[in-house]
């Protein structure tokens, strides 16, 4: 029970500060992306914080956390192609998964198209890789 709790307020607070910062707008997000055209570079200071947070966490955790992966494991060509699609999307759709899961709760029509087919996404990966998940 005590994990639960953890676990909703850990999500609130997420959600809390992608809405506040305008990560959950999905025109400011497409903003921040075109620094060839009309350029907002606000996200950066976003970007920055969440990066000052995590390597504040990281010193203060780094003996006592485990990292997954094999550090020895080399980039292959699937990280890359969903590295280049995951970009793609987020370009031309504003959003990235944790936004807009965000916006479901507000019954965005874009996050309502958006959320169902990255689930599809989802699927169609785990079936073409045969990932259990």
């Amino acid at each position: 029970m005590k994990n639960s709790i953890l676990t909703f307020l850990a999500g609130a607070f997420f959600g809390a500060g992608l809405a506040l910062s305008g990560m959950t707008d999905p025109l400011k997000v497409v903003a921040f992306l075109d620094i060839f055209g009309f350029w907002d570079p606000t996200l950066a200071f976003v970007m920055g914080g969440a990066l000052l947070v995590f390597g504040g966490g990281y010193f203060l955790l780094r003996g006592n956390i485990e990292l997954p992966g094999n550090p020895e494991e080399k980039i292959s060509s699937n990280l890359i192609l969903g590295a280049i699609l995951f970009g793609i999307g987020w370009g031309l759709g504003g959003f990235c998964p944790g936004p807009a899961i965000a916006n479901l709760g507000a019954l965005r029509l874009e996050a309502l198209v958006f959320v169902p087919t990255m689930a599809i996404g989802m699927m169609l990966v785990q079936r073409i890789y045969r990932i259990d998940g």
